[in-house]
């Protein structure tokens, strides 16, 4: 018989797979405190959740949710980190952590939306530029051509303007010459 804080963790652990964007399963094994509390600390200020969960009880958790899957990535000792908004803000963060700070921490899968991600495909997330890049990225590509148009419409009223320009110029020196 379940005890009634098992419960409450099964339900807790079920509400963070069904609210997330992403889930990424880590091996925070090797970890000391410190860096423990400095991984923790970056994440929750990326509005990021992370928490070392029973196997058991995620297993449980996540046959009761929305994302089955999530049994496939969590093995071991493990640590997930529930992304709610941008999914590639965790990938970003864990891997940037893990960078500099030379931790032992694994990153051993994800999962986003219902795909079931690998390592190494979670590490591509993290190179991707962000949505932002990206959108001024297309609205420069979608700006060039309107900016050539522009340009090749102007070339022949500029070139008009400066023959004008260049004529008016002259104009007093031929009266002044007579």
């Amino acid at each position: 018989m379940p005890t009634q804080q098992k419960v409450d963790q099964v339900n807790s652990i079920q509400g963070w797979i069904d609210k997330c964007t992403i889930a990424i399963s880590t091996d925070h094994t090797g970890l000391n405190v410190t860096d423990m509390n400095l991984l923790r600390k970056s994440l929750r200020e990326n509005g990021i959740e992370y928490r070392v969960i029973k196997n058991r009880l995620a297993h449980i958790a996540a046959d009761n949710s929305t994302k089955p899957e999530i049994k496939e990535i969590v093995k071991g000792p493990t640590g997930i980190a529930f992304g709610y908004d941008d999914p590639l803000a965790p990938a970003k963060v864990l891997s940037e952590f893990v960078k500099s700070t030379r931790s032992p921490l694994i990153i051993r899968g994800a999962v986003m939306g219902q795909s079931v991600l690998t390592a190494d495909q979670v590490l591509a997330l993290a190179d991707l530029p962000s949505k932002e890049e990206l959108l001024s990225r297309l609205l420069g590509q979608l700006n060039a051509p309107i900016s050539s148009l522009l340009y090749v419409l102007n070339g022949p009223v500029q070139g008009l303007a400066r023959v004008l320009s260049r004529r008016i110029e002259t104009m007093p020196e031929e009266e002044n010459a007579d």
